[in-house]
């Protein structure tokens, strides 16, 4: 495997660029804050940091800024700190992070936009506000009406995309993971953040039917800070069909009794497909139309969850 070191100061995107087209190469960053925008379209790439404490990339494009080169409005999709477009992509001991912020006046504002297929990300912080990290790929109709404005690597694929957070950070106030992935996020922490309007909404999916597996939480960890008692739903789908599952996770005082919501204005209850197994850290009265997983139904999730 091909090491490159990337020194304080030094460009990731320069390194990318000087990798050869094939085999594994290793970016190794240093204790540092890399303070730029980046494209991973390169596969078989590891970008490795110190630890999420002392190795930070960040930038701060949000939805309703202008875009330099066209003139339009960035859109939540072309906002992401870190763009993932390659498949067999790896992430280790770092922070990506939005710094936009206020996301009532500068709309939403990505950290991590993860388009690639065996997406790995280990022991890494995903930080925002609303939508921290899209796992892709787009719902369908997105997928059409983005023809043209992002690039086809990032806007279209066929199938769903793998991926896998193990023992990550993932922070933000709204709708903060959202997507049609695949994903397990396993033993991570998910943090809810006040964003100067109460409340807010973890994940958000948009799988299609024909998705047997969706998001799958295991033995994670749901905390807030700064919101309020029971003003945090664990998710909303953002599509029909959307798919979420929770399984053995601890909740703290911040989540909603109900555990989910069907999103406003919708009828998407009579659709999403929601499941818990085994929560702990506080008392629960779910919406009817939350699935109780059976000890089955979480092994062939578990199982069938990323890759």
């Amino acid at each position: 495997m091909l090491r490159v070191s990337v020194p304080p100061g030094a460009s990731i995107n320069e390194a990318l660029a000087g990798l050869p087209a094939t085999g594994e190469a290793k970016l190794l960053l240093s204790s540092a804050v890399y303070r730029e925008k980046i494209e991973v379209a390169r596969p078989r790439t590891r970008i490795v940091g110190v630890s999420p404490e002392h190795t930070r990339i960040e930038w701060s494009d949000c939805a309703n800024a202008f875009h330099p080169l066209d003139g339009l409005q960035y859109n939540t999709f072309r906002t992401a700190t870190l763009r993932v477009t390659a498949d067999d992509v790896v992430l280790e001991n770092l922070t990506v992070a939005n710094t936009a912020g206020d996301p009532a006046k500068n709309g939403q504002c990505v950290a991590l936009y993860a388009y690639g297929d065996r997406f790995l990300a280990r022991n890494c912080r995903f930080a925002s506000t609303q939508d921290t990290l899209f796992a892709g790929p787009l719902p369908d109709d997105l997928i059409v009406r983005y023809g043209g404005f992002l690039p086809d690597a990032a806007r279209y694929r066929e199938g769903t995309l793998r991926q896998r957070y193990e023992d990550c950070e993932i922070a933000g106030s709204v709708d903060f993971i959202f997507g049609c992935a695949n994903a397990l996020f396993l033993r991570c922490r998910l943090v809810s953040l006040f964003d100067g309007r109460d409340g807010g909404y973890v994940a958000a999916p948009a799988h299609s039917l024909k998705q047997s597996v969706g998001f799958v939480f295991l033995a994670c960890a749901f905390s807030g800070e700064g919101v309020s008692d029971g003003s945090v739903f664990l998710a909303r789908p953002w599509r029909d069909f959307g798919k979420a599952d929770f399984i053995r996770c601890r909740l703290e005082s911040h989540v909603a009794p109900a555990l989910f919501d069907p999103w406003e204005g919708t009828s998407r209850d009579r659709t999403a497909r929601f499941g818990v197994l085994d929560p702990s850290g506080r008392p629960l009265a779910p919406v009817a139309w939350c699935r109780g997983l059976s000890a089955e139904q979480a092994a062939f999730l578990k199982a069938n969850a990323g890759f």
